[in-house]
């Protein structure tokens, strides 16, 4: 399933800036969209990274709720994919091949012997064709035949757009020529108090599922779908991240804290996840036609230097990123992952953002 763009009159003016350039030379821009609440968002057409996302807390004071850096050069440099498209494949390949139809594909190994979000040049580090649309921009990437080791020439538009009731919806569509495997999200790291002003283990996590799929001590997956009903990973009621996240929990020792595939029911467009930060009352709403999502919980922050001089630590952040499920090319069992010529692969999520 797809949500389309909205059908109604534009609900935000959309500008844009030349940001800089690649050390290639190539022009990189950055998108403002504005809605007509305020909300703001910032997008650069280098490998689509949120670059800021500012919304309302419950007086109407408007902070940037996701991690990044002033200028390009930060997103230019090696970081945490604060907030960029990843791809060909989100998340893990354990050993860094799989097989279509018995043929074997070996893809770039960039985690130790495991591949991860798409390789040592995924799709975020690479300069998108960029387009304004209605209430947002279009995004755009030909990933070549075998690139990072992927089968097929991938054709792939990302769409941001901002709505009237403070969503930023992210909509994805690809095709191929050869059949291949594509997981698509985006990781973007929030922080509903605002970007800098400290930890995010107040928050309160609501994810709507007692089921993940478990993972061995390199966080690839087993192939098997397990209950978390009643253990730290639990969040079918309201907990704070931090409430249980040092528990001695083996999925939580092997992750360093919370880096789980959650197992999301139902078909459609459908809840994921809502957080709430008790301070500014911001509420963030995650909803998403995938099968899973991906909370991480900032584990390997190490004092990178971001906006304003702020430099983020552990858990300094959260993702929830929407996704098929880890390592799905090697597990049969998993939704599958294959895209086939003459297919077309689509897929939506929206944050959508409100204050109490």
């Amino acid at each position: 399933m797809s949500i389309a763009s909205p059908s109604h009159a534009a609900s935000a003016s959309v500008e844009s800036v030349t940001w800089g350039k690649t050390a290639a030379g190539e022009e990189v821009k950055l998108f403002t969209l504005r809605n007509v609440g305020g909300m703001e968002a910032r997008i650069t057409n280098w490998g689509g990274y949120i670059v800021s996302l500012k919304v309302a807390d419950k007086n109407g004071k408007f902070d940037d709720v996701v991690l990044g850096f002033d200028s390009l050069d930060g997103y230019l440099a090696k970081n945490p994919f604060f907030g960029c498209i990843t791809g060909r494949y989100a998340n893990r390949i354990g050993g860094a091949k799989f097989k279509i139809d018995g043929v074997e594909h070996n893809v770039t190994p960039n985690s130790g012997k495991n591949h991860i979000h798409g390789g040592k040049l995924g799709f975020d580090k690479k300069v998108w064709a960029a387009k304004e649309i209605t209430d947002g921009v279009e995004l755009s990437y030909t990933s070549a035949d075998g690139e990072e080791g992927f089968p097929g020439t991938l054709k792939c538009t990302v769409t941001y757009t901002l709505t009237k009731d403070n969503g930023l919806q992210i909509g994805y569509q690809a095709t191929t020529d050869k059949p291949t495997v594509l997981n698509l999200t985006n990781h973007a790291y929030f922080n509903l108090a605002g970007e800098g002003s400290g930890d995010i283990l107040g928050h309160e996590l609501t994810i709507p599922t007692d089921q993940v799929t478990a993972t061995d001590d390199d966080l690839i997956t087993t192939g098997e779908i397990v209950s978390i009903k009643g253990t730290p990973l639990d969040f079918t009621a309201p907990h704070t991240i931090g409430e249980r996240i040092g528990a001695d929990f083996k999925p939580l020792i092997q992750g360093i804290g919370y880096d789980h595939n959650y197992v999301l029911s139902g078909s459609g467009l459908k809840l994921a996840a809502i957080v709430k930060e008790a301070k500014s009352g911001r509420v963030m709403t995650v909803r998403t036609t995938e099968p899973g999502v991906q909370l991480y919980t900032g584990n390997h922050l190490n004092g990178v230097k971001g906006k304003g001089g702020h430099v983020y630590k552990t858990r300094h952040g959260f993702c929830l990123e929407t996704q098929h499920y880890p390592d799905s090319p090697n597990k049969p069992n998993f939704p599958s992952v294959i895209l086939r010529p003459g297919e077309t692969f689509q897929s939506t999520t929206i944050y959508q953002f409100s204050a109490e």
